[in-house]
């Protein structure tokens, strides 16, 4: 596996789907050796759960770390003899051509398209952009987690390509305990925003429609707003969004939120809220799903193969912050929709595939090219 920062997953969708797929190929019998980066999983951590975890030098820059990481682990892996080298993420799959000149067995993941969001200056959107023709184009097979990138890449390239999702594992709700201790927080009194700190992500959003509804007397007193999630390789971003809660003490930034942190935000948390104008398929939505949350979240095409809008969660229409406001306020002030949307998010939830299901898929298709 190669193009993910490491395991064990912190953060990050592709970490997470990483995380999951190595260790369970692993527990079906696989070697299963998965290439980290030092700034992210532990130097002294060299197996994890079954999985090998293989430690290669890197530039930890924000416009080398991925290149020169993946570069270097390709090199490795075509020197090791493996059967299949599975690249994730279309900036990496570049090296895919080495491993096909190499004549190793190759699989891409196409997880979203990197290029799209405003992160990346000219130089490196063209880079993405090469990787995702490379992505579709070198691989033996490629693998899209959404069903919105399967027709992206087929109408753009006339490539097939196979559309094997996230999974999903169904939690325990855990009580209030270090987020009470910590933040204050008490159960079902915050609504919650959980993603990295990136401009796409609309952290800014969620806090200005929360500053505004507090103002307007629409958020009761004594209810928060957490924003958790790291800096994403954007710390000016970060420094903006701490800038604009300033004047609110109401909003709680927590940081990366893993373990029990995670699960107590999710557990306890009234409503979750995902404004981002750019996703693959977000596995921390699903998850809130699962956890029974109401979902309020952009009206983009991922968002809409999650959620059935009005069923089981609320989609508002994503250039529009008035309608992300009142749709906002809506969900505040009545607490039986929230309920029922939680209900029915939880019950689709239960119909996804699991973690397993996504392995066996997975495992499939290097059966199938060897």
């Amino acid at each position: 596996m190669i193009g993910q920062k490491g395991i064990p997953a912190t953060f990050g969708g592709v970490e997470k789907h990483v995380d999951e797929l190595s260790r369970g190929l692993a527990s079906a019998g696989h070697d299963v050796r998965v290439y980290v980066r030092d700034w992210y999983t532990p130097g002294n951590l060299r197996e994890y759960d079954g999985v090998r975890l293989v430690h290669v030098p890197t530039l930890h820059t924000k416009h080398l770390d991925a290149a020169a990481h993946s570069f270097l682990c390709t090199l490795h892996a075509v020197a090791s003899g493996a059967d299949v080298i599975h690249f994730h993420a279309i900036g990496p799959s570049i090296f895919s051509l080495l491993s096909r000149l190499f004549g190793r067995k190759t699989v891409a993941t196409v997880h979203r398209l990197d290029w799209a969001t405003d992160k990346w200056k000219a130089p490196a959107k063209l880079a993405l952009k090469t990787g995702e023709w490379m992505s579709v184009r070198f691989p033996h097979r490629t693998i899209v987690v959404s069903e919105e990138l399967r027709n992206y890449l087929l109408n753009k390239y006339g490539r097939e390509t196979i559309h094997i999702s996230h999974g999903i594992r169904l939690p325990e709700p855990v009580p209030a305990d270090i987020i009470r201790t910590k933040y204050g927080l008490e159960g079902k009194n915050f609504i919650l925003f959980m993603s990295r700190l990136v401009p796409e992500k609309r952290a800014d959003w969620m806090i200005r429609a929360f500053r505004d509804r507090k103002r307007k007397g629409a958020v009761p007193d004594g209810f928060k707003l957490v924003i958790a999630g790291g800096e994403g390789g954007s710390p000016a971003h970060v420094q903006r969004l701490r800038a604009l809660a300033a004047e609110s003490p109401d909003v709680v930034f927590t940081g990366y939120a893993t373990g029990r942190l995670k699960e107590e935000l999710l557990s306890q948390a009234m409503l979750f809220v995902l404004p981002s104008d750019l996703e693959g398929f977000p596995i921390v939505l699903m998850e809130a799903m699962s956890y029974g949350l109401a979902c309020l979240c952009s009206d983009i095409i991922p968002h809409r193969e999650a959620i059935r809008n009005g069923v089981d969660g609320q989609l508002f229409r994503t250039a529009d912050f008035s309608d992300f406001g009142d749709k906002l306020k809506d969900l505040i002030e009545h607490p039986e929709k929230r309920n029922t949307l939680g209900g029915e998010a939880l019950a689709r939830m239960k119909r996804r595939p699991s973690w397993m299901d996504v392995v066996k898929q997975t495992e499939a298709v290097y059966l199938e090219i060897l």
